[in-house]
């Protein structure tokens, strides 16, 4: 039946020729824009893009010694009942907890970094401690990482931050070095790490939101997790703020440690060392990099990447 139609169809209207030329119009322009990097459906590309794929520009990274380290410590925090924090540093340190900092004066003291020609950390500490609805301090020591407790006092009478949209980050922690001499020896002079404690108007369980490492000529650099493609699964990726394009950042080095043997999702062979820009999936190697143009994980259009881990690891 289909045969008789098409044969009729043929044989009594010129809307199969047009109908024809038209698909044969389709493919042909697909083709032609595939091969110039323009992004078209899969089932219409050559068979050979491969071969005419641009090659992957390659993003010049600079290493820098971090000597802040900053996770949350075990158990569950809440407002009423605190965070622990674990600190791990390389020099002594000033670990300094702002409760209820407004999300303007953070942003604020950041933009006031970046406009400075040098840093200073009592500016910073001063602009974060007049907005915070409460702020204390501790010293760290380099030789331990011993956890330390901080928690709002409850004769303050805070259970909740607001409902949603708000105005003040639950915690934010800010490390800087304990001695002046320290600043002159690392570009890294202060990180600050934005977390999420639970209260009772939002109950998400406590975790890191942000962290920004300060320089010493006055750039903000935000830390990015790597997505490593071992398990299948990746962490939530943080909003988009100032960037940082160091590789050498502790969660950058954290997964990397983790993603050692890992094997390249495309040859399956060699051993993961490239990360895929903008999407900071670690899940290739050098050989493979250079043919495709959309990363093999999300299909996100690969822009630059990078080799993973240290020159001695190379």
């Amino acid at each position: 039946m289909a045969a008789v139609f098409l044969v009729t169809l043929y044989e009594y209207s010129p809307l199969f020729y047009i109908a024809v030329v038209s698909l044969c119009f389709l493919v042909t322009a697909a083709m032609v824009l595939g091969w110039f990097g323009v992004d078209v459906p899969v089932i219409l590309r050559s068979s050979d893009d491969g071969e005419s794929i641009t090659p992957t520009p390659e993003k010049h990274m600079v290493q820098v010694t971090n000597p802040f380290a900053l996770d949350l410590g075990f158990g569950s925090g809440c407002v009423t009942g605190g965070v622990a924090l674990k600190p791990g540093c390389l020099e002594p340190c000033i670990l300094s907890c702002f409760w209820g900092c407004e999300i303007r004066a953070l942003q604020g003291a950041l933009q006031t970094h970046q406009s400075r020609q040098c840093f200073s950390s009592s500016l910073l500490l001063d602009a974060l401690k007049q907005r915070s609805l409460f702020s204390h301090s501790f010293h760290v020591s380099c030789v331990d990482r011993q956890e330390q407790h901080t928690v709002i006092p409850a004769h303050l009478g805070i259970t909740d931050f607001g409902s949603l949209p708000r105005e003040h980050y639950p915690l934010v922690a800010v490390l800087t070095l304990a001695e002046t001499e320290a600043e002159n020896t690392y570009d890294i002079v202060a990180s600050v790490t934005v977390v999420h404690v639970p209260d009772d108007k939002y109950n998400l369980s406590a975790r890191i939101l942000f962290q920004y490492l300060l320089t010493s000529l006055g750039s903000v650099y935000e830390l990015k997790p790597l997505f490593m493609s071992a398990d299948g699964a990746a962490e939530p990726a943080p909003p988009d703020p100032p960037h940082s394009d160091r590789p050498d950042e502790p969660d950058e080095e954290d997964s990397w440690s983790e993603g050692r043997g890992r094997d390249c999702v495309v040859c399956q062979n060699a051993a993961v060392n490239r990360v895929l820009l903008p999407c900071r999936h670690a899940c290739v190697c050098d050989s493979c990099v250079s043919r495709f143009q959309h990363c093999p994980i999300c299909r996100a259009f690969v822009l630059e990447s990078f080799v993973l881990g240290t020159p001695s690891d190379r």
